[in-house]
């Protein structure tokens, strides 16, 4: 049979225990549940100082959240751990802290290429070489910025194919960002034939682009000759565009194209094209 007085009696010796132990540790859990308190109200406030603060850097609001949670629960996890360290837990944190970061560095290595490309993000939505809208040119891919993600970007290429591309590819390779400048240069090559005047024919081309639609008054049209060619004499001649789209960079040049052959039409310029003699050595009747 069970001795109730005997189980009463051990029920009472173990209440008493614990109202002693608690009397003991009570300042102690006091000051550790105002300073929790405090903390949390600090580290909230911490949270929004840092959303403006990185605000200035970047303007990607996934990245911003990103790091002001990441201060808010690094703050928030200090001072819990102040807080248990008041009520001498802290040693049971330390080996939970051990076994959770032994768990992340499995994690690392298992995922390395995710953390690859999510760091990249990073670094590219601070140091931001290229933003939404810009018009580059990625390893093979050219075309319009989409989208800015952590982990790939987003590229419109001029054919309309979308193109997502490991930020750890972006970050890595070279870009070229041609709307940087605001502006874009366009180079054309034209022949024309020996017999004509090299002076002459470089000047009409100048004066048949300088007023066409779309060229940048702040630029000077440039024009060199560089090479002597099978059939004709070669030159570039540089337009610079007032636009970094590609529709306006396409139309200066075909306007461009048309002007300069209209002009030399006008004035004899010659662009010549390639000629080839067939010669056919007929058989010789037996």
């Amino acid at each position: 049979m069970i001795d109730l007085d005997k189980a009463i009696h051990l029920i009472n010796e173990k209440l008493e225990l614990w109202f002693r132990t608690l009397i003991k540790i009570l300042p102690n859990l006091v000051l550790a549940i105002l300073i929790f308190l405090i903390g949390l109200f600090i580290s909230r406030w911490l949270r929004k100082v840092a959303e403006k603060l990185i605000l200035r850097f970047t303007q990607n609001v996934t990245i911003t959240r990103l790091f002001s949670s990441f201060i808010y629960l690094l703050s928030l996890g200090i001072i819990i751990f102040t807080s248990l360290s008041i009520l001498k837990l802290d040693k049971a944190v330390t080996s939970i802290l051990a076994g959770a970061g032994i768990v992340g560095l499995a994690l690392a290595f298992a995922f390395q290429d995710i953390a690859a490309n999510f760091i990249s993000g990073i670094f590219i939505s601070f140091l931001r070489p290229l933003k939404v809208g810009d018009i580059v040119s990625i390893k093979d891919y050219m075309g319009k910025v989409e989208e800015i993600n952590l982990r790939d970007t987003v590229i419109r290429t001029f054919q309309g194919k979308m193109v997502i591309i490991p930020n750890k590819d972006v970050f890595q390779n070279p870009i070229e960002n041609y709307s940087i400048l605001g502006k874009r240069r366009f180079d054309l090559e034209v022949g024309v034939s020996y017999s004509d005047d090299l002076e002459k024919a470089a000047q009409l081309a100048i004066d048949a682009v300088r007023n066409i639609d779309g060229i940048s008054a702040d630029n000077e049209v440039t024009l060199f000759y560089k090479e002597f060619a099978e059939s004709s004499i070669n030159f570039t001649i540089r337009i610079w565009c007032t636009s970094s789209e590609q529709l306006q960079y396409l139309k200066v040049g075909h306007l461009a194209i048309i002007a300069i052959k209209k002009s030399f039409d006008q004035n004899n310029i010659t662009i010549p094209f390639p000629i080839r003699t067939l010669d056919v050595n007929w058989p010789k009747e037996i």
